[in-house]
């Protein structure tokens, strides 16, 4: 969780809520066709569960209230340009994150583990 204190009280933001709103920004750009599992718990949740694959999958958030750093696991479409995808992914995590939680964002880290046609 991370947390920081104003004058009125704490504030606090769940990894779990963290990795949704990434997720929900992700998917909505250009040229992504999904998340990626990026560990093996995720794989094999993914495996056992029937269910569609959720928003989280492929995001893992570390970092404080002051910045966090963000690491994503995507697929994306076949002829599409890969750092044209990874630099409007970016731009589109660091705005909606700061605009719904006022916390920085430090660095994003894009990885490509699937291509389809």
């Amino acid at each position: 969780m991370i947390s920081y204190e104003t004058r009125i009280g704490s504030i606090g933001f769940t990894e779990n809520f963290l990795s949704n709103l990434i997720g929900h920004a992700v998917t909505s750009c250009f040229g992504v066709v999904g998340m990626m599992p990026s560990s093996r718990r995720q794989r094999i949740s993914g495996l056992i569960s029937r269910k569609e694959p959720s928003l989280d999958r492929g995001i893992k958030v570390t970092g404080s209230a002051d910045e966090i750093n963000v690491e994503i696991h995507i697929m994306v479409t076949f002829g599409m340009s890969i750092p044209a995808i990874a630099a409007s992914i970016t731009e589109k995590v660091r705005y909606v994150v700061k605009k719904a939680t006022g916390i920085a964002v430090n660095r994003v880290n894009v990885k490509v583990d699937g291509i389809k046609e």
